[in-house]
C-alpha cells in the first residue's frame, strides 16, 4: 500500500513516492529533527510479517551502516512504525549510469574517473565483508560528487547471517536505489541481473568478492563501449554466452580504448574466480593510475593478462623467492636458489623502489639475473612505467632507455646481460642492461611467460591460448613448440623454463586438472612430453638439481 504525502515515520515525514519495486517502495522524506531531506525505504509487508527477515533486517542493517564512504549511499536509519519496517538513508540527487548509457559510451576519462570510484566503494564493502551481487548501472548514481555505489541489492554481511528465508532477503536486499527518475527496477527482472552476473552465481555457487569484480568489470566494458559484455536473445542464449564466450576486445568497438584497460577488463571477466583479479583495491589502484597517466595512458601499462591464472601467480611467488627480494610491501621469505646453499636455508630481503616510483603487484615483472648479480623489475612514476635493473650489492637502480612500454612478462638471456620483455605494443623484445635500445624480436600479443638458453633459443607464450612458440634471440620468424593435446582439451601453454641442456623445457597446461595445475616437460628437438608434476602451480628448475613448486600452501 502507498504511503500518502504526510505519512509520519517516527520522526520523518513522507513527502513524496520515488518508486517501487519487488523488493519495496521508495520515498522523499523530511527528517523533522535535522530539518533535512532523505530516502526511505519501506519493506514490503509479506517481508516484514516475517520475523526471521526482521532479525536479518536489523542485525545487517548495523553492518551496511558502517559503510561510510563518499561514493556509497549512506544508510542513517533503521527504524518500525506500526507493522512497517523501514531504512532511512542518503537521499541522491542525479541520475543513473544505466541512464547516462543510454546515451552512449563514455569518455575514456570519465571510465578511469567513475570506474575507480565505483572499485573504491567495493573495496570499502569487501572490506566490511559485505558483498553487492548485484551491480549494474541501474545501480549506480552519477551525483555532482561522482559515482555513488546504491542497491545492496542481493547483498549480505559474510559470516554474519546464513542463507535466506524462503523470500530470499537480507537486509541490504531493501537499500535499492532511492532516487531514480522512473520506477524502480523489480526483483523479477532476471535478464537485467544476468548480465552482469558471475559464472558461479549462474552455477549456483557461493559468490564472494570476486563475482563483484565480475559485475565491475561488464560495467566497465559497457561504459567504454555503450554495449554490453554479453549479450542474448534469450535467458538460456544469454547465460550460454557469460558461461562459454568471451567477449570481443573492446578496442574493436572503440577503437580509442587504452590496451591497459581491455587488459584489467578482461582481467575481471575470467570464467574462474580463481583465475580473476582479485580483489577491488587492486582495480582502483590500476584505474588510478591509469587516470593520472592521461595521454601516456598507453605506455603506463602495469595490468594483469585477461587469463592470468593460478599457476602464474604461483609461479610469479617463486619468482620472487628465486630473487630472494620483495618489491611489492614488505620482506618475502624466499630460496636462495642461486647462490646453491642447503634447500632449507631461508634468505629474507627487501629492496625498496627507486625514489618517486611505485611497483605493480604482479611479481612476474620482476626477475633475478642467472648469475644471481642483479634483478630486474618494472617500476612506475608520475611519467609512466619503465623497466630498471639493480644490482643486488648496490642501493641504486638504474632506469633502462625506451622501454616505457615494457608489459607483465621479464625473463634474463643466459649471460645475465640482456633482458627479454613483452611490450604493449605486441611485440617480444629485448636489451642490454649495460647500453644500447631495446630490439624487437617478433610479435607477441599478451606473453605468458618465456625462457633463454645458451644457444639463442628463446620458448615463450606469445598468447593467453594456443601453444608456446620459438624464436632466435636475434630476432625472426617464429615457429610452434608444442602442441595442444585436444584429447586433455588444453587450451594453452605458459610459463616455459629451460633445464639446465638447453634443450628440454618445462611448461605449464591450461585448463588445470581436479587436481592442481601440471607441469610436463619437452624437447626442442622432439614432438614427445612427458607430465613430471602435478602442484599447485607450475615448477620452476633450482640449481643443483631441484624443481621448486608450489603444493597446499607450502
Amino acid at each position: 500500500m502507498t504511503l500518502a504525502p504526510g505519512t509520519k515515520l517516527g520522526p520523518y515525514e513522507v513527502v513524496a513516492l520515488l518508486g517501487a519495486g519487488g523488493m519495496g517502495e521508495v520515498y522523499r522524506a523530511k527528517d523533522s529533527r535535522l530539518g533535512r531531506e532523505v530516502a526511505i525505504k519501506v519493506l514490503p509487508r509479506h517481508l516484514s510479517s516475517n520475523a526471521d527477515v526482521r532479525s536479518r533486517f536489523e542485525r545487517e542493517a548495523k553492518t551496511v551502516s558502517s559503510l561510510n564512504h563518499p561514493h556509497i549511499c549512506t544508510l542513517h536509519d533503521v527504524g518500525r512504525e506500526g507493522d512497517t519496517d523501514y531504512l532511512v538513508m542518503e537521499l541522491v540527487e542525479g541520475d543513473t549510469l544505466a541512464a547516462r548509457l543510454e546515451k552512449g559510451a563514455l569518455p575514456t576519462s570519465e571510465v578511469l574517473r567513475l570506474g575507480a570510484q565505483i572499485a573504491d566503494a567495493l573495496d570499502r564493502a569487501h572490506r566490511a565483508g559485505i558483498i553487492h551481487r548485484d551491480l549494474k548501472p541501474g545501480n549506480v548514481m552519477l551525483a555532482k560528487g561522482g559515482a555513488k555505489l546504491m542497491d545492496f541489492g542481493l547483498a549480505r554481511a559474510t559470516g554474519m547471517s546464513g542463507p535466506g528465508g524462503s523470500s530470499g532477503a537480507t537486509v541490504a536486499a531493501l537499500t535499492q536505489s532511492p532516487s531514480m527518475s522512473r520506477p524502480l527496477t523489480a526483483e523479477g527482472t532476471i535478464l537485467g541481473t544476468f548480465q552482469y552476473m558471475a559464472p558461479e552465481q549462474l552455477e549456483g555457487k557461493e559468490a564472494d568478492a570476486r563475482s563483484d569484480l565480475w559485475a565491475l568489470g561488464c560495467v566497465l566494458y559497457e561504459m567504454a563501449t555503450g554495449k554490453r559484455a554479453f549479450e542474448g536473445k534469450s535467458q538460456a542464449s544469454l547465460i550460454a554466452s557469460i558461461m562459454s564466450s568471451d567477449p570481443a576486445p573492446m578496442s574493436q568497438i572503440a577503437p580509442t580504448t587504452p590496451p591497459p584497460l581491455d587488459n584489467l577488463v578482461r582481467a575481471c571477466l575470467v570464467k574462474e574466480q580463481a583465475d580473476r583479479i582479485q580483489s577491488a583495491h587492486d582495480v582502483k589502484l590500476q584505474l588510478s593510475w591509469l587516470s593520472a597517466s592521461g595521454s601516456q595512458v598507453g605506455a603506463a601499462s602495469a595490468l594483469p593478462p585477461a587469463a592470468a591464472g593460478r599457476a602464474r601467480r604461483n609461479r610469479e611467488r617463486l619468482a620472487w623467492g628465486v630473487a630472494a627480494i620483495a618489491l611489492v610491501a614488505a620482506a618475502v621469505s624466499s630460496f636462495a636458489l642461486f647462490s646453491r646453499p642447503k634447500v632449507d636455508e631461508l634468505i629474507q630481503a627487501t629492496i625498496s623502489p627507486p625514489e618517486g616510483t611505485g611497483l605493480t603487484q604482479f611479481a612476474s615483472i620482476v626477475t633475478i639475473s642467472p648469475d644471481g648479480r642483479t634483478v630486474a623489475f618494472k617500476a612506475a612514476d608520475s611519467t609512466g612505467a619503465a623497466l630498471w635493473v639493480r644490482p643486488l650489492d648496490s642501493a641504486t637502480a638504474t632506469q633502462l632507455p625506451d622501454t616505457r612500454d615494457c608489459g607483465q612478462s621479464l625473463f634474463w638471456s643466459p649471460d645475465s646481460r640482456s633482458v627479454a620483455y613483452y611490450s604493449i605494443e605486441g611485440k617480444l623484445k629485448k636489451i642490454a642492461v649495460d647500453a644500447g635500445s631495446p630490439v624487437t624480436l617478433c610479435e607477441a600479443r599478451a606473453v605468458r611467460g618465456g625462457t633463454w638458453n645458451e644457444d639463442g633459443v628463446i620458448v615463450f607464450a606469445p598468447a593467453p591460448e594456443g601453444p608456446l612458440l620459438r624464436v632466435s634471440a636475434g630476432g625472426g620468424e617464429t615457429a610452434p613448440v608444442t602442441t595442444l593435446d585436444a584429447a586433455r582439451h588444453e587450451t594453452s601453454h605458459r610459463l616455459p623454463c629451460f633445464l639446465p641442456d638447453g634443450e628440454h623445457f618445462l611448461y605449464v597446461t591450461l585448463p588445470p586438472s581436479p587436481e592442481g595445475y601440471e607441469t610436463y616437460v619437452a624437447s626442442l628437438h622432439s614432438k614427445s612430453v612427458k607430465k613430471v608434476l602435478t602442484a599447485g602451480s607450475a615448477a620452476i628448475f633450482a640449481e643443483p638439481g631441484f624443481l621448486v613448486f608450489e603444493r597446499d600452501g607450502r
